[in-house]
């Protein structure tokens, strides 16, 4: 049966949550801010960037030709962005859910090409007398395995369980400071560990920040560059008459524009994820909160209630005390 003494417990317990899940939910708005403003600042040197690579793409033969090898030949390199942090709800179930269905149509795709091609192996030649055959060799399935590396311990573990073999494996940054150590050391891999070359597809997979749902998972592909996307850069309007050129090591200049490229859209991925799952954390803060606050009502007003109770029945005892 509940006491006065331990519905004060009770309540003092609800106060002392509640002081901490407010603390969380202020700590992660702040958080939200901080990422926030980083990405917003990323974007004048985005444009800076891509000016560059526009300017050196003035020059038709640095432009990128369309892969002419059939993509299930290059290694495909995965980047999955994860938490290692709690009281985020699904974040990590949601992209890695996202991924493995976003691998699995690939392949799909790519057994349905190979297929394809499989089937015209035979093709007769104009000659009937000769009755020669011309011999087209099929696409093989994924020659090359996917190299799927996970940002965070957890999101390792959920992509693992899924039935996919990781690679590497590396730490979730704690602050918008220590995002450029994370990108220096995928942007060290991506260079030297798996000899990445220029058809290899690089892909990213993070939640991005949504008005509506608080997040969403996207895929966003950073290499090979897009033969589309980089003639509308060397076709943009120059916002000065200054046209610029380029004039030493074309070739130097633009890998060290595609570095840039690579270090912006690695850094602005790692932050949007973590803008949502601080986004998802206050969310769940605000969630607790207003249970928290329901059941306090609740335990007051049985509190005053109880107590009121007591009260009553001493003022019973002395009424009747004194008519004796």
């Amino acid at each position: 049966m509940e006491t006065t003494a331990s519905l004060k417990h009770k309540i003092d317990s609800a106060d002392g949550l509640q002081s901490v899940v407010r603390t969380m939910k202020a700590v992660a708005a702040a958080s939200i801010g901080d990422y926030e403003r980083a990405v917003a600042a990323l974007g004048d040197y985005y444009t800076t960037v891509e000016r560059g690579l526009g300017a050196c793409f003035h020059d038709r033969d640095l432009l990128p030709t369309q892969n002419p090898v059939p993509h299930q030949a290059n290694p495909t390199c995965i980047i999955v962005f994860g938490t290692d942090q709690g009281l985020v709800g699904q974040f990590n179930d949601v992209i890695a859910e996202f991924t493995v269905k976003s691998l699995a149509s690939r392949e799909a795709l790519d057994r349905s090409s190979s297929a394809s091609l499989s089937a015209q192996t035979r093709v007769p030649t104009p000659s009937a007398s000769t009755a020669a055959v011309a011999q087209t060799p099929p696409s093989s399935p994924l020659v090359h395995k996917p190299l799927i590396w996970a940002v965070g311990e957890r999101i390792n573990e959920r992509l693992i369980d899924s039935g996919l073999t990781t690679q590497a494996r590396f730490d979730v940054p704690s602050s918008v400071q220590s995002i450029t150590f994370l990108i220096a050391d995928i942007l060290f891999s991506i260079e030297t560990k798996h000899a990445i070359n220029a058809l290899t597809e690089v892909y990213l997979f993070f939640n991005r920040p949504s008005t509506g749902a608080g997040y969403l998972p996207i895929s966003q592909r950073l290499l090979p560059l897009d033969q589309t996307w980089c003639t509308q850069l060397a076709e943009q309007v120059w916002p000065s008459n200054n046209i610029p050129e380029v004039l030493a090591d074309k070739t130097g200049t633009l890998g060290a524009l595609i570095q840039e490229y690579l270090f912006v859209s690695l850094f602005r991925a790692s932050a949007e994820s973590l803008s949502s799952e601080n986004a998802s954390r206050l969310a769940a803060m605000h969630r607790a909160d207003k249970n928290i606050e329901e059941l306090l009502t609740t335990l007051n007003r049985n509190y005053q209630r109880l107590r009121q109770a007591g009260i009553d029945e001493e003022m019973f005892d002395v009424i009747a005390g004194s008519n004796i």
